[in-house]
């Protein structure tokens, strides 16, 4: 039975690997939590995750479904060229994919063989600091897990392929990249864990703005702290992200609205 406001979009669980399905169930339950945790902007931005055994494949959403309708089987499966590789009868919808969004994941994912899943927002706090000469601050225990964070500087919407060069440069080894006077950028070696660093990202960048917001000189930290409490932050110092707390975000959802696993 059709439900008002609701795709009808037919099942993919037959048309791929068990490995594939979980990857898009995972995927479809990320773009739920960004928009739950206040991160989405209606159908634009993008996050992909690589698909386990086929090496340069990835999901990514259909451009023109908003973030709190994404399903695991809307997800369109794409290579690094760009060609789809499959996708679900959209019926008369007919959804692609966005350009900047493949143009930008591709590249991201053709460097850094080692990430599962890459996240872009365009949240009002990463647009806002963003935008800032001063960058991301190390003002709070979260944000100076940011501490080495990338910088990319604007060159236009992302369209074109020549740009792929100077975002993989610009984000080198890290986790976390803000793209200037655009939003940010973040990717994980599991879905989880890139989720886990973007809402950090998203947490350090709105606490800045409040401080900043209250026109008092802010507290500086020392640089021995900061290197120090940047190291607890390291993989080797520590669990993998998202370990812990992703099956509990699933079980949230799933007390929300489980449609995210059709």
């Amino acid at each position: 039975m059709t439900r008002p406001g609701v795709l009808t979009i037919p099942s993919m669980k037959d048309r791929c690997s068990p490995e594939e399905w979980q990857a898009r169930v995972d995927l479809a339950a990320c773009y739920r939590l960004v928009d739950l945790y206040g991160m989405s902007d209606m159908m634009a931005n993008h996050i992909s995750s690589h698909v386990p055994g086929e090496e340069g494949a990835f999901l990514i959403n259909p451009y023109g479904m908003m973030y709190e309708e994404i399903t695991a089987s809307s997800l369109i499966k794409v290579d690094l060229d760009g060609t789809i590789l499959s996708k679900p009868d959209f019926g008369e919808l007919n959804y692609g994919i966005n350009k900047a969004g493949y143009v930008i994941h591709s590249a991201v994912h053709a460097a850094r063989p080692e990430v599962g899943c890459v996240i872009h927002t365009h949240s009002w706090a990463s647009m806002a600091v963003s935008a800032l000469e001063c960058g991301l601050l190390p003002i709070t225990q979260t944000s100076m897990r940011f501490l080495r964070i990338g910088y990319h500087d604007f060159e236009g919407v992302v369209l074109k392929s020549d740009e792929k060069e100077s975002i993989v440069r610009d984000l080198g080894d890290k986790e976390a990249l803000l793209l200037r006077n655009h939003g940010a950028l973040v990717v994980g070696r599991t879905v989880g864990e890139a989720f886990n660093w973007m809402h950090r990202l998203e947490l350090a960048c709105r606490t800045q703005l409040a401080a900043m917001a209250a026109n008092t000189p802010l507290r500086d930290v020392p640089p021995e702290v900061l290197q120090e409490t940047w190291n607890n932050y390291q993989p080797g110092t520590r669990r993998p992200y998202g370990v812990m707390e992703w099956p509990a975000l699933l079980r949230k959802l799933d007390r929300l609205d489980p449609s995210f696993r059709d």
